[in-house]
């Protein structure tokens, strides 16, 4: 299993208008494409001083399903342009971990 981890930052009045298009538009557009291999995706928020921070993270069966996802530079990240729109900065490459365990309750 590999996680994908990916930051974007708004301005705070920028951040539900953000949250609003990654829920109604990106990831449905994600889950859309049927991805062999994509598992589910997490949204977390969090307000800073002066910005909100999302944390993106993806679950995959395997990096060939992150290059599914991404493309042959599966690092870089995927952002669509209306998002570019109101994010304030973002990483430009996301970072992927193979996940060793899990807790189960």
């Amino acid at each position: 299993m590999i996680s994908r981890l990916w930051h974007g930052y708004t301005i705070p009045g920028n951040a539900d208008e953000y949250e609003a298009l990654l829920r109604s538009e990106i990831f449905t557009g994600i889950q859309g494409r049927k991805i062999a291999g994509f598992k589910e995706i997490q949204l977390f928020r969090r307000t800073l001083e002066s910005e909100v921070e999302f944390i993106t993270v993806m679950w995959f069966d395997s990096l060939d399903a992150v290059r599914i996802f991404a493309g042959e530079d599966y690092e870089a990240a995927v952002v669509p342009p209306k998002a570019r729109k109101l994010l304030s900065r973002f990483d430009a490459r996301s970072q992927h971990y193979e996940v060793r365990t899990g807790l189960i309750a």
